[in-house]
């Protein structure tokens, strides 16, 4: 062997040990409460991708999806499609704030949308509950940060994964979350004059 090859895979021996060590106090198990938020692009794939790993290891999920309404997404007919046994989607908005112009049925479409996520979350057979969206309702605060927050901490079951996706996450929610994402925007076609694209907006 020569010495870079040598001292790479020392280095990786050393790497291996700590990791080792690290990993035997990493016992607990748990449902974890996640945050996706942020200006970039992702928040609600990433979602989306956890939704394709439940299913692929037989975890019966569900998603829940705010805001967006009968916008017709690649998600919701592939899952609907192929999939509407191992994961139920329902749709609580009617569209995005600026294409209702209406508050009241905005607030009362959220209202029915955490209605719906916590029956969801509550379900004994649901290990993984996306709520997608659902952080530009309590942006505009169609729904109560401390009401969703306090039941996430105190009635989720304790095995039970909860996403939740959407800009602006208030400080409430990243406080109590396990596992936050804040997605960066570095560059957008959007800016540029190009519309959202199939398959990969939307």
């Amino acid at each position: 062997m020569d010495e870079i090859t040598t001292r790479h895979n020392e280095k990786m021996r050393r790497i291996k040990a700590a990791r080792d060590e690290m990993m035997k106090t990493k016992t607990e198990e748990k449902g974890l409460i996640m945050v996706h938020t942020g200006a970039g692009k992702g928040k609600s794939s990433a979602g989306f991708g956890m939704i394709m790993r439940c299913i692929a290891h037989g975890m019966p999920c569900a998603v829940v999806q705010f805001i967006k309404g009968n916008w017709e997404t690649g998600e919701k007919t592939f899952l609907r499609e192929r999939f509407s046994e191992e994961c139920r989607f329902f749709v609580s908005g009617e569209g995005f704030t600026w294409e209702t112009q209406d508050r009241e049925r905005d607030v009362a479409a959220a209202q029915n949308g955490w209605k719906i996520a916590q029956e969801q979350i509550l379900d004994p057979e649901i290990q993984f509950v996306l709520l997608d969206e659902i952080n530009i309702a309590l942006r505009y605060d169609y729904l109560d940060i401390d009401e969703v927050v306090d039941f996430l901490l105190t009635q989720k079951p304790r095995m039970t994964h909860v996403c939740l996706t959407g800009r602006n996450a208030k400080p409430e929610l990243i406080e109590a979350a396990d596992l936050v994402t804040e997605m960066t925007l570095l560059k957008h076609p959007f800016r540029d004059g190009v519309k959202a694209q199939k398959g990969v907006e939307f």
